[in-house]
């Protein structure tokens, strides 16, 4: 596993133009747990993500997205389940034969969302505005936010902030219809797949924060099995169907040509 925390100290790379656009789903493969460390399915069962009563002083977590009812999505949905079941992630992420693209992004964005969304709300007590006071992956890489609505100059804003901002916008993507249609057989718009891009280009720099900020919490909560499965997954997804540019991976780099080779 890489050193995070030993990167050579130049100056910061400040990335985002002002490069919004709509939004995006992730398989969660069972983390490793450690004796003496609770399983993240108890941290769910501690913030109220499973039928059971939470203390008022749990974590709060994002609901998660859910495909539409009735729509060709949930059939989707089990195909990744049953491919990833196999063990084989490479296979799992290739289109099925006959089924449309656009139903496969808008379904796997939304897990791959899900899975970001709850490993980031294990660390919300490290991850703080005084502790990351700048969205950053690393010493030499910066993100500044802007969605082009609410913020449509390019901001520095703490990695809290940035995430919380970054995950309100890409829910906001998935509840409108005419981005995600909530039925089976109404059109995707014709920008779909750039909605698609710039929301794993965003998804990218958390799981960047994450692997260089916050690895070493990541590893007292067990969770490093974890992470590491879901960013594979992500990648190998992302790579199948080019949904982020290469220059925005050079702070993971190594750490995927390790994962994914």
């Amino acid at each position: 596993m890489l050193c995070f925390s030993c990167c050579q100290r130049d100056a910061p790379v400040i990335l985002e133009k002002a490069d919004w656009g709509p939004p995006a789903h992730a398989v969660t493969a069972e983390p490793v747990v450690h004796p003496g460390h609770p399983s993240l399915d108890d941290k769910l069962v501690r913030a109220g993500q499973v039928n059971q009563p939470a203390p008022r002083d749990a974590k709060t977590f994002r609901p998660r997205k859910s495909t539409p009812v009735g729509s060709k999505g949930l059939t989707l949905k089990r195909h990744i389940e049953a491919t990833l079941g196999s063990g084989n992630i490479r296979e799992a992420v290739q289109l099925p034969p006959g089924e449309d693209l656009n139903e496969w992004l808008a379904v796997n964005t939304v897990d791959f969302y899900n899975a970001i969304s709850v490993l980031f709300g294990t660390l919300e007590e490290f991850c703080t505005a005084s502790s990351c006071p700048v969205m950053s992956a690393g010493p030499k890489y910066e993100y500044l936010w802007a969605d082009g609505v609410k913020v449509k100059k390019p901001t520095r804003l703490s990695a809290p902030e940035y995430i919380n901002n970054l995950f309100d916008w890409i829910e906001s993507q998935m509840d409108d219809a005419r981005i995600f249609p909530q039925q089976y057989g109404i059109p995707f718009p014709p920008n779909f797949t750039d909605v698609v891009r710039t929301m794993f280009k965003r998804l990218f720099r958390v799981y960047a924060h994450i692997y260089h900020t916050h690895f070493r919490s990541i590893c007292s909560l067990g969770e490093e099995a974890h992470l590491n499965t879901c960013f594979k997954h992500f990648m190998y997804f992302t790579q199948a169907f080019n949904l982020v540019d290469s220059k925005e991976l050079v702070p993971l780099q190594e750490l995927i040509d390790q994962m994914v080779s």
